[in-house]
């Protein structure tokens, strides 16, 4: 992989796909900052991965945090952002504003990395978001997630359009075991994550560094921009 002192940031970092995907680049020979909402703790993460990892603090619904972030950055070769979570239960209960939120983190979150990070972008660059299985294959309870996972993936094709300079792809992994799932699902995690594995035609639910391998080849592969890479062992088809 053709990532040697190549600059990427991944938004989001401190566990999980990111974290995973930090690694990776690190160990390609990137130069890697991380992210996340608690600086201390990205920075006690990053120091775990190496010593010339950085970790920084962005929540990435902060527009104040986004610009003072940014202003320190002089360019950056790829992004992949992580940053992001998801929200269970009818559409019809509790406050649509508060039932948003995990899309609008996701989402609007997304396009304010964007906005703020695309004149840092070297040409041929990328930046990768997360979509996921929910896209095509929509969950009773889940609507929040098929909403942010199918508009991240749309916006890798659209934005394509608007900075041609730069490539945009995503990422659309099944149910994966990350710390996500431990707060969503809770002490039934094993048992969902078991039923999932033996519904899918691998068998097995995705790893983080399973997922995050195919961020690394979005990032490495000049010739790709504009589609979505699936990692869900098959989910899209039972």
């Amino acid at each position: 992989m053709n990532l040697k002192e190549k600059q990427i940031l991944v938004v989001g970092g401190t566990s999980g796909i990111g974290k995973a995907v930090a690694e990776l680049a690190f160990g390609y020979g990137a130069k890697v900052v991380l992210t996340g909402r608690n600086g201390e703790n990205a920075f006690k993460v990053a120091k775990t991965i190496g010593p010339s990892v950085e970790g920084a603090q962005l929540d990435i619904v902060n527009d104040l945090e986004i610009e003072a972030f940014f202003k320190g950055i002089d360019s950056l070769d790829h992004i992949y952002i992580a940053a992001g979570s998801t929200k269970l239960g009818p559409v019809t209960e509790g406050e649509l504003e508060e039932n948003m939120k995990a899309f609008d983190t996701r989402i609007l979150g997304s396009l304010r990395v964007v906005r703020a990070a695309i004149e840092k972008m070297k040409d041929s660059g990328s930046i990768i978001f997360t979509g996921g299985v929910s896209t095509d294959r929509p969950i009773k309870g889940a609507w929040v997630s098929g909403l942010a996972t199918s508009t991240a993936e749309q916006m890798a094709r659209v934005l394509v359009m608007e900075f041609p300079h730069v490539r945009f792809n995503a990422v659309a992994p099944g149910y994966t075991d990350t710390p996500m799932w431990d707060h969503i699902l809770g002490e039934d995690k094993e048992k969902v994550l078991k039923n999932v594995a033996a519904s899918l035609p691998v068998k097995k639910i995705a790893s983080s560094e399973e997922v995050a391998s195919a961020v690394i080849f979005l990032m490495s592969n000049a010739s790709v921009t504009g589609e979505i890479i699936h990692v869900d062992g098959g989910g899209r088809l039972v």
